[in-house]
């Protein structure tokens, strides 16, 4: 299923999530979520954000979300510089 998903462009999506605890409104507490979404519109974790809003108490703070594709075209890099050790 994930092949499937990656071949039609969902990529690896981390949200890191800061909320208040409720008994302690001043501290932040963090959540690291991740799945396979599909940038920009993000449907899984905007399910998810949905489900904490409606279901849990912390109140959210802030969301960072990083995205990578797990499946692409081979890269070639050129090394700059080659040590020898002896």
């Amino acid at each position: 299923m994930s092949l499937r998903l990656q071949l039609n462009d969902y990529r690896l999506t981390t949200a890191e999530i800061l909320y208040r605890l409720p008994d302690h409104p001043t501290l932040l507490q963090t959540y690291i979520w991740q799945e396979l979404d599909l940038a920009p519109s993000y449907p899984q974790l905007r399910r998810f954000l949905d489900f904490w809003t409606r279901s849990l108490e912390g109140q959210l703070h802030s969301v960072k979300v990083a995205q990578q594709a797990l499946i692409g075209p081979p890269a070639l890099r050129h090394a700059s510089t080659c040590l020898t050790l002896h």
